[in-house]
């Protein structure tokens, strides 16, 4: 007797190939069984007449690591379809970390969240913490560059490494990769990762690529020096023979959008010149970061508690606002998006501002915009995180169209309000470019949320509905799909999404997850 019976599904395998109509039955954590199977019998068997069955989806850039602890269950990923989730991402993670050092907490709270006191000093003590909670989907690791960088170097490492720092690094990444990490990040836009010479670079990634893994790299300008930023990356990949995953493709700006066919052509020179480049993207205009982000690079590699008493002094104020107005070498968001597109998500010291714009609080204090975003960071505690209005949607679009892109969510999970990405940006997919939109065919767009990212991540077990292979599987009505979410309420329950499976275990339903740990660590080992 099967555990379950998908009778009269129409099949969409993950693989691009045309759907067709099948029964499928599953086996314990397996797909045992794809055909008629009339007469079989199975535990439950499910009518999935005029519904979808697909591959679990893959998110292929993901910040989870906290998360996954704080709700073993994975409810945020597993009720909008994501079977499985790669973390560690930008350069952002939580190990390895000295036992004593606070500097790496404070790099990441707005990101990660908030860290109640663990450190994890390699990637196998986090693994560790993780068994002992179960996890409610599949979870892959990146090593990552700011918790390299925090681990090698002595003192602020907001500076360039010296050699026998940067020989720390790349033994203390060797050991993630031994422990089953199964790539390196960084994030070039950040500190202290901004901070890294080309020769540290190249060392990691020779080290990524003698251990098997690949580099995924939130590159370092996305708005007005997007391509010779693209250029710098595409370079150390030539120069490493590395696998590159660019993170989060975009172009930041309205004056960079004509911006896109250069890039999607500069990649596809680099693929057919040899290079294994990849990209991934969120399906939405807005992006989501840390508030403190929006100044510039110089003033990022201050203690914070040292960046906030800069911050109250006028001519300091006065200094930071001419470099954000008129940026050099660097992206400012502010100059491309405007404090009328810069809403704040979460201001744990003055939540009362949440979900308004900067414009909008500045004009409610009747106060200079930039003085009112100079006070909320002077002033703020724990975690500052923003929402800004940055790409077109026929940017988005033409980036979402091309071969390359996969998906992934960028999902963060600092506070009590996030993006809607993090909780449904899978639906939100399916929803507006699926459903609505049509841009790309079913059977494309699904191959990029699952088949084509497992190939990626070297993963042969999942990401296709064949026998044999994992049942990490998605039900859901192309019809009837709706993402419903909002930016006050990005966790609303999805509508449409029927069933979702876990290595054969049913993790959420209705769009509600149960609770389940059926998940599994995906190490390289």
């Amino acid at each position: 007797m099967y555990s379950y019976l998908f009778s009269h599904a129409t099949v969409i395998d993950g693989t691009g190939s045309a759907r067709y109509v099948a029964d499928v039955a599953l086996d314990g954590d397996r797909i045992a069984a794809i055909g008629s199977l009339d007469a079989a019998k199975a535990g439950r068997v499910v009518d999935a007449r005029g519904m979808f069955l697909t591959p679990g989806f893959i998110d292929i850039h993901a910040h989870s690591e906290l998360m996954a602890l704080r709700d073993p269950a994975m409810r945020a990923k597993v009720q909008q379809g994501i079977t499985t989730d790669v973390s560690g991402n930008c350069g952002i993670g939580p190990f390895p970390c000295k036992a004593d050092d606070a500097t790496i907490k404070s790099l990441t709270q707005d990101i990660l969240g908030q860290w109640n006191g663990h450190y994890w000093q390699s990637f196998k003590d986090y693994t560790d913490a993780l068994r002992l909670h179960g996890t409610g989907c599949n979870m892959a690791f990146l090593a990552s560059h700011s918790a390299l960088r925090c681990a090698a170097m002595s003192g602020n490492p907001n500076r360039a490494a010296t050699d026998s720092e940067i020989q720390s690094m790349c033994a203390l990444l060797a050991e993630c990769f031994n422990q089953g990490c199964i790539g390196f990040s960084s994030g070039l836009y950040y500190a202290p990762c901004m901070y890294a010479e080309a020769k540290e670079l190249k060392a990691l990634l020779l080290t990524t690529r003698f251990h098997g893994g690949f580099f995924a790299v939130h590159h370092r300008c996305e708005g007005d020096s997007v391509l010779e930023s693209l250029k710098e990356v595409l370079d150390l990949a030539r120069q490493s023979g590395v696998r590159l995953e660019v993170s989060h493709l975009k172009a930041l700006g309205p004056q960079n959008q004509h911006k896109v066919k250069k890039m999607l052509s500069l990649l596809e020179d680099a693929q057919k010149e040899g290079v294994d480049v990849h990209f991934d993207q969120y399906p939405y205009t807005y992006g989501s970061t840390s508030l403190f982000s929006l100044l510039p690079p110089a003033y990022l590699k201050l203690e914070r508690s040292e960046l906030q008493e800069h911050l109250k002094n006028p001519s300091v104020r006065a200094a930071i606002r001419e470099e954000m107005v008129h940026p050099v070498g660097w992206d400012s968001i502010y100059e491309t998006a405007g404090w009328d597109q810069i809403t704040v998500l979460v201001l744990e010291s003055h939540p009362e501002y949440e979900m308004r714009t900067i414009a909008q609080i500045a004009e409610e204090k009747d106060v200079d915009p930039f003085d009112c975003f100079f006070d909320l960071l002077a002033g703020e505690t724990g975690t500052a995180l923003m929402a800004d209005v940055t790409q077109s949607e026929k940017s988005l679009v033409e980036i979402m169209q091309h071969p390359m892109m996969c998906f992934g969510t960028d999902a963060l999970y600092a506070g009590s309000l996030c993006h809607p990405r993090s909780y449904n940006a899978a639906v939100h997919l399916l929803d507006r470019y699926g459903r609505q939109l049509k841009v790309v065919a079913w059977e494309q767009l699904v191959r990029r949320m699952t088949g084509e990212t497992a190939l990626r991540l070297r993963m042969h077990d999942r990401g296709t509905i064949a026998v044999g292979k994992k049942a990490d599987l998605v039900l859901f009505n192309p019809l009837t799909i709706r993402d419903t979410s909002t930016l006050q309420h990005p966790d609303s329950t999805p509508i449409g999404l029927h069933m979702v499976f876990v290595n054969g275990v049913l993790a959420a339903e209705e769009g509600i997850a149960t609770g389940t740990a059926s998940g599994q660590l995906l190490l390289s080992l």
